[in-house]
């Protein structure tokens, strides 16, 4: 027979807690700004584990915790106090927000929709037990995705479905064109962040969206010329170029789109390859194939997930060299961001190809960045690193790469990085802040 269960403790009211948690900024945040968290009220010396909670959209539950001392005073800093264990280790002030795990394996965290916020619950429990039950102190926290006087404007323009999100201000603004991968659909979460800093954005769908393509077969850069259109047409869009900034599969397309038509002038690849993939690309009477690939090449990590890294054929070699995207004809100057334990594909290798390939044909040497630990999935600051998931379209589970506290460090530094380069070549400004890696 089994014993009874114990009564559920009471929860305590926010008015009777001993401890309390002091957000900076108070209350709401945008999601790519960090917050200051600090705890007061303790005694000295007392240890505590901190626990953050968050729902997405779907209901889907995502958690991370920390243990903590507090110092001689019974307050405790995240700024300046270690975590002794749990979702993470060491000194890192936003840990309980990039250390977010879902409870169901394999969910990534996404935000599908930019006009409502995240709200994470904060609460600090007693004791470093496994499961500590008493709550302490407690405090809701949001974090938005657009950001104040960033306006929000669906496009449904000839053939174009996307979404422009526009600063505050009178304009016009520096434009640039955002692109996912192979995922599909629209998402807006990255474009409505960089807005926020001073760009007009385009979050640009190209399948598996409304009336667009179900698939991704044979890509017509037609579509995507009409998107570059649109923007250099835009009243609130400053000419006579803009930018463009491509994750994976997107990253190839910005390059195809650099290097065929008109009004680039600043290009930025997340992980992306220098050949076309996955389909083949059309312009005009012009057709580039795919880059080959074998999928009995792929591996299973011990975790039982699918490892692609080595699936792809060498585009310097042949047949495959005539899928490479002729980067020369490009006008303006590239920006790679290379996750150097990317497990999607060899990033470092294709950085590598299109750096020779320009300094060939007299083009200036492109700027890269390498992120030691970094994995395929580089995010704006504070999403919880994507090291594992399953593929939105391919639907298997994947291992994407990084280390977890490496890859969240990276996601900091490269979105001052693609901020400090789109000002210089977009807007003529020097730099912005850097993060400190």
């Amino acid at each position: 027979m089994k014993p009874p269960r114990a009564a559920p403790r009471p929860r305590q009211s926010a008015t009777h807690m001993p401890a309390t948690v002091i957000l900076e900024p108070a209350g709401r945040c945008c999601w790519d700004e960090p917050v200051n968290i600090t705890v007061h009220g303790l005694t000295p010396g007392q240890r505590v584990t901190l626990r953050a909670s968050l729902r997405d959209e779907k209901g889907a539950h995502f958690r991370a915790h920390a243990r903590y001392c507090a110092d001689c005073d019974g307050e405790l800093d995240l700024a300046r106090a270690p975590a002794l264990g749990g979702s993470f280790a060491g000194l890192e002030p936003m840990g309980l927000i990039w250390a977010l795990e879902p409870e169901k394996p394999l969910l990534r965290l996404v935000k599908r929709d930019v006009q409502t916020p995240f709200t994470v619950e904060l609460e600090v429990l007693e004791g470093h037990e496994p499961e500590p039950q008493r709550v302490l102190g407690r405090v809701v926290h949001e974090r938005y995705f657009l950001p104040p006087g960033v306006r929000r404007e669906p496009v449904r323009a000839g053939r174009v479905r996307a979404t422009l999100f526009l600063p505050p201000g009178m304009g016009p603004f520096p434009g640039v064109i955002d692109l996912f991968g192979s995922g599909g659909s629209l998402c807006e979460y990255r474009a409505s962040l960089l807005s926020g800093h001073g760009f007009a954005v385009l979050a640009l769908a190209y399948f598996r969206f409304e009336d667009l393509p179900e698939y991704l077969n044979d890509v017509h850069l037609e579509y995507f010329e009409e998107a570059v259109d649109f923007m250099l047409q835009h009243p609130k869009v400053k000419g006579p170029n803009i930018g463009l900034l491509g994750f994976s599969k997107g990253g190839d397309l910005c390059l195809s789109m650099a290097s065929f038509l008109k009004g680039i002038t600043a290009t930025v690849l997340i992980n992306s390859c220098v050949a076309n993939t996955i389909t083949p690309l059309h312009y005009k009477d012009m057709t580039i194939p795919s880059l080959g690939n074998d999928l009995g090449k792929h591996t299973i990590t011990e975790s039982g997930l699918m490892d692609c890294v080595n699936i792809w054929n060498n585009p310097l070699e042949e047949p495959d060299h005539r899928s490479l995207i002729p980067l020369e004809k490009a006008q303006g100057p590239f920006l790679f961001i290379v996750g150097k334990d990317d497990h999607n594909w060899k990033s470092e290798f294709y950085a590598h190809i299109a750096s020779a390939w320009l300094q060939a044909h007299g083009k200036d040497r492109p700027q890269i960045i390498y992120y030691p630990g970094a994995g395929h999935c580089i995010d704006p600051p504070y999403f919880p690193p994507r090291i594992a998931s399953v593929h939105a379209f391919l639907g298997q589970a994947m291992f994407f790469g990084g280390e977890p506290g490496a890859h969240s460090k990276a996601q900091v530094d490269a979105w001052q990085q693609i901020q400090t380069f789109f000002h210089k070549h977009l807007d003529g400004k020097k730099s912005v802040k850097h993060s400190k890696i």
